[in-house]
């Protein structure tokens, strides 16, 4: 991935991450410049109308601070959860945007903003943003792995995100790494998401008194057993993973973004480098661990760059 040529459409374009609990966009030049940009919860049961009405709202917004008209607007890309259907433009994941099965998010928001829309999976959004102006420049292939409310993964290889059949996205969080765990939302036993996602600790930690992953987090650190056995059995989890990404993908690097690795980056890297230096003669000591470079950034980019001609190679 390369920052666009001459020949790009010289457009600004807009970038736009939405997670479960809020949503950034932001309006980025054609060199991957981030002008201008906001956020605002996302509050998904209110429907996908009430999610183009206020999308266009921060485009007048960031329109006018940026001090362009909208006919300098190449479109919009969303950076959005899976499952996606990517031709329709449909949102199908009721556990972290319910209110959004019926209709086309992408239909919506071109009807209420006149602009044109294209609906990518949030961590190849990250990813591609990474490869672009972050992290992943220069390196093929590139694994991005996303610890956030929940677990997401994408991987970069020969100039693309790859995709599986039918353009399916795969769920990389929902791999089973250990037995005998509780069930995750798709009913996965012990998965690395119901581990060692901000949700997941949390669900772990709540009969104990503790609603968020940084609390857990806190708890581990001041010696708690139970919270340093849910942050143990967490990072137990991401070192089995990496192993098994390894040898699946050999990637050239692993990216780590996401909201926990904002505190916590050290200790999953450790033990995911651990793993990975542990894994075989092949993978060891050639795959490096690296923090996401540009942070809640990434995904505007990488979403705003669906709307620029030629950003892949």
């Amino acid at each position: 991935m390369h920052a666009p040529s001459s020949s790009l459409d010289p457009r600004f374009s807009l970038g736009v991450d939405i997670g479960g609990t809020k949503t950034a966009m932001g309006l980025v030049s054609p060199q991957g410049a981030l002008l201008e940009h906001l956020s605002f919860e996302t509050r998904s049961r209110r429907g996908i109308q009430d999610m183009a009405l206020r999308l266009n709202r921060g485009l007048e917004t960031l329109l006018q601070r940026a001090s362009l008209e909208k006919n300098q607007v190449s479109g919009m890309g969303l950076g959005c959860p899976g499952p996606l259907n990517l031709e329709t433009g449909e949102v199908l994941n009721p556990y972290t945007l319910p209110g959004w099965e019926q209709g086309s998010l992408t239909q919506a928001i071109e009807s209420t903003t006149g602009l044109r829309v294209r609906l990518e999976n949030d961590a190849d959004a990250a990813l591609l943003g990474e490869c672009w102006m972050g992290a992943g420049q220069g390196k093929n292939p590139v694994l991005m792995l996303t610890f956030g409310t929940g677990v997401g993964g994408a991987l970069f290889t020969d100039g693309r995100v790859y995709r599986g059949a039918r353009g399916e996205h795969p769920e990389m969080g929902l791999i089973p790494v250990h037995t005998g765990m509780p069930k995750d939302y798709s009913g996965v036993d012990g998965s690395l998401e119901s581990l060692a996602s901000g949700s997941g600790m949390a669900q772990r930690g709540e009969p104990l008194g503790w609603s968020h992953a940084r609390a857990v987090f806190e708890a581990a650190q001041d010696g708690h057993p139970e919270a340093s056995r849910i942050v143990d059995e967490a990072l137990e989890a991401v070192g089995r993973s990496a192993w098994v990404y390894a040898h699946t993908f050999c990637p050239e690097c692993i990216i780590l973004g996401g909201g926990l690795m904002d505190h916590h980056f050290p200790a999953f890297q450790q033990r995911m480098q651990q793993a990975l230096d542990q894994a075989s003669l092949i993978a060891r000591n050639l795959i490096e661990v690296v923090p996401a470079r540009l942070g809640n950034q990434a995904g505007m980019l990488g979403a705003a760059s669906l709307m620029l001609k030629s950003t892949l190679s």
